[in-house]
């Protein structure tokens, strides 16, 4: 059974920084694309960020890239995401996404399997 689940999120002020983590269980980690997607109230869940199997190659949505950074260690199981010089636009529910096998998508229909989600609130 595929599980994801998301910590680190928070309630931080604009400027701030808030590092994310992403534990997979149930599938073999290092074999998928892996990705960070967010939805704000009202809002569609949108692309944020996502790496291939291997960390040699991320994506960043135009709205993060320079501030977020994402990562991965396949020995843990898991999948990163710095964000620094967060913004009051920044505040949504952070989810973790396995992807495909190859390549990176920034569709959300080709991310199969989802976590619970995390909070991220960013103050001005």
């Amino acid at each position: 059974q595929v599980q994801l689940v998301e910590s680190g999120g928070g309630l931080v002020q604009a400027g701030d920084s808030l590092r994310l983590s992403c534990t997979a269980s149930g599938f073999i980690f290092r074999l998928y694309t892996m990705g960070w997607f967010r939805q704000a109230p009202g809002q569609e869940r949108e692309f944020v960020a996502a790496i291939t199997w291997s960390g040699n190659s991320q994506r960043y949505s135009d709205s993060v890239k320079g501030r977020f950074t994402i990562s991965r260690d396949n020995l843990k199981n898991a999948v990163y995401m710095q964000m620094n010089s967060l913004k009051p636009e920044d505040t949504a529910i952070y989810y973790c996404a396995r992807g495909p096998r190859v390549g990176i998508s920034y569709g959300k229909g080709d991310y199969d399997n989802w976590g619970q989600g995390t909070q991220v609130t960013v103050s001005s």
